[in-house]
């Protein structure tokens, strides 16, 4: 295993680790958002770069947007 993988890999766990212990809803999306850029960087460090694309438009941009979007409509809806 070369360097690069195991630090990525340790980044990864750290990521995991943390979207799991965070507590607020909003900061558990951002931190999930982290966890797949981190998903991304160990799919291109193991030379999978088709998968990675499709992991980033998923875990790194459409799921945390739409996340935040649901959390916040439901927000609207109780203040009302």
């Amino acid at each position: 295993m070369i360097p690069l993988q195991s630090v990525v890999i340790a980044f990864v766990a750290v990521a995991a680790l943390a979207t799991i212990l965070a507590r607020d809803v909003v900061r558990q999306a951002l931190v999930l958002s982290f966890y797949g850029f981190g998903l991304v960087a160990l799919l291109v460090v193991l030379q999978a770069p088709d998968v990675a694309l499709s992991a980033l438009v998923v875990s790194g941009v459409a799921y945390p947007v739409v996340l935040l979007a649901a959390i916040g409509r439901a927000q609207r809806r109780r203040k009302r």
